[in-house]
């Protein structure tokens, strides 16, 4: 019997049929597999099939094997990724404000032939894109992947740099004159992606949203700001930063009741140092960016925490805070 221009592709046949269709809870048997194999005009025996099985057992994929009554069962075992892993992943995935919705769907179809079809399901079956807030920037993967080129290859990057309009249109900045920066980083914080960079202009260190940046291009001169990015603290610099809003770092005392320790925490890391102010309150000495945002988000706690110092700190939130009360006054 002649053989088909597809037996030389057995082994691979029967990796992918085992990969996609295997798993601990849906085993497969030989009569499965040579019935797969001869829809792909692949002829196979039973004893060609265990020797197709240790093959593969040596080449590194682990083919467990269990009894089904009188017949053998064929699964995948440890994979690349395990399911809970792969959770982990399409919650990321969708969770993520800066991957839009397209571009998330596409993504977790492509996490879910990571395993078998079953588990795929339960891959699926998690699966909350739509009606979640996303970026309306499909261009922000091409943005990613050229920030980097320019960091690998070490050159600076022109741009312009956007805003969204009430009407949902896009308002340059600067009148559309284009940025000129040296790229040193990427940071994922608060839901977004930024870039952090030299302002040749302004001559220190910004940090850029990536999903409003358009029409990158790399210039012929090489970066600048190394020195001052090589003292540079991405850690601190996101942890005084209050959703990336610009504003001059200081050091501020604030006061909370001791039922907030656990935001506090989350918010400046475990190493933060909690001192006892009275019985029900501690304060804490953090760096932070004193802006609205820095604001909004100690106005979430109520009048269970307040600003300590410095005087002007405490003086900028009363004074947000009336601005804010004038606007519900009669």
């Amino acid at each position: 019997m002649a053989r088909s221009a597809n037996q030389k592709l057995k082994l691979l046949y029967l990796q992918r049929f085992l990969l996609r269709h295997s798993d601990a809870e849906h085993p497969v048997t030989v009569t499965q597999i040579t019935e797969h194999l001869a829809q792909q005009d692949i002829s196979a025996e039973r004893k060609t099939v265990y020797d197709d099985m240790e093959a593969l057992r040596q080449f590194g994929l682990d083919v467990q094997s269990v009894r089904l009554g009188s017949a053998t069962g064929y699964f995948i075992g440890e994979r690349d990724f395990q399911l809970p892993e792969l959770k982990l992943l399409v919650d990321s995935v969708q969770a993520s404000k800066f991957i839009t919705e397209k571009k998330s769907l596409e993504l977790i179809r492509k996490l879910e032939r990571l395993t078998s079809d079953g588990d795929a399901q339960q891959l699926h079956r998690q699966v909350w894109v739509r009606g979640r807030i996303k970026t309306m920037n499909e261009s922000i993967y091409y943005n990613v992947d050229a920030l980097y080129s320019a960091i690998d290859s070490d050159r600076a990057i022109t741009f312009q740099y956007y805003e969204w309009s009430p009407d949902r249109k896009r308002v340059f900045r600067r009148g559309g004159a284009r940025y000129e920066v040296s790229p040193w980083a990427l940071l994922w914080d608060d839901e977004n992606y930024y870039m952090i960079a030299f302002d040749h202009e302004a001559d220190i260190l910004k940090h850029f949203r990536v999903d409003k940046m358009t029409g990158i291009r790399a210039r012929t001169s090489p970066r600048r700001g190394r020195d001052v990015f090589s003292k540079f603290d991405m850690a601190a610099y996101s942890d005084s930063h209050f959703g990336m809003f610009s504003g001059e770092v200081e050091k501020v005392k604030l006061c909370f009741e001791n039922a907030l320790a656990g935001p506090v925490i989350d918010r400046f890391g475990a190493d933060v140092m909690l001192v006892p102010y009275d019985a029900e309150h501690f304060s804490v000495t953090v760096s932070a960016a004193v802006n609205v945002q820095f604001f909004g988000w100690l106005c979430g706690f109520g009048d269970r925490a307040r600003i300590l110092s410095p005087a002007a700190a405490a003086d900028a939130m009363r004074a947000h805070v009336a601005s804010i009360a004038r606007l519900y006054e009669p």
